[in-house]
C-alpha cells in the first residue's frame, strides 16, 4: 500500500466532519442537478445492480447504460436524496469520460474532470471529500468506510 493512499485515507477516518451551510448544500445540489440532467446516457436506479469492477461499469457505459444504487453517498450534505444519486452518475460518467479504474489515481483522474466544473471552491472541498479521500479510506479498508465530508 503506498504512503500517499495510507496519508489520504487517514485524513478521511480520522478528520472531524465539515461544517458546511445550508447555502453551499443547496448550490451543491444544484450544481449537481444541472450536471445530471446533461448526461447522455440511460441511467437506472438499482440497489441490486453493483459494479465489482470499474470494467464492467465502463462496458455498461460504452452501452449508454449505467446502474446506480438510490443508497449511493448518501450523506448527510445534500439537501434531498436526489442529489446523493445524481451526485454517483455524475462521478461514474466521468470515470468513463477518462476511461479510469477504481484505484486512487482513477479517482483522483474523475475528481478533475468532475472538479473542473464545479461553481465554487466550497464544492470543490466536498468532491475531494467524497472522491479523492473516501475512495483512499475504502481501499484502504477494503470496504466503505462511513459517510461523512471532511475538509483536509
Amino acid at each position: 500500500m503506498t504512503l500517499k493512499l495510507e496519508k489520504l485515507a487517514k485524513i478521511y477516518l480520522n478528520g472531524k466532519p465539515a461544517e458546511i451551510s445550508d447555502e453551499t448544500r443547496q448550490e451543491l445540489c444544484n450544481w449537481l442537478m444541472g450536471e445530471f440532467q446533461q448526461l447522455p446516457i440511460n441511467i437506472v436506479p438499482s440497489d441490486f445492480e453493483r459494479y465489482e469492477t470499474a470494467q464492467e461499469m465502463l462496458d455498461d457505459l460504452a452501452r449508454d447504460r449505467l446502474y446506480v444504487s438510490a443508497q449511493s453517498y448518501d450523506t448527510e450534505v445534500y439537501p434531498n436524496p436526489f442529489c446523493g444519486f445524481a451526485f454517483q452518475a455524475i462521478h461514474d460518467y466521468d470515470h468513463y469520460k477518462n476511461n479510469s479504474d477504481f484505484s486512487l489515481s482513477g479517482e483522483i483522474a474523475s475528481y478533475r474532470t468532475t472538479a473542473n466544473r464545479a461553481p465554487s471552491l466550497e464544492i470543490q472541498k466536498i468532491l475531494y471529500s467524497q472522491i479523492v479521500l473516501k475512495a483512499a479510506a475504502w481501499l484502504y479498508l477494503g470496504h466503505e468506510p462511513e459517510s461523512k465530508i471532511v475538509f483536509a
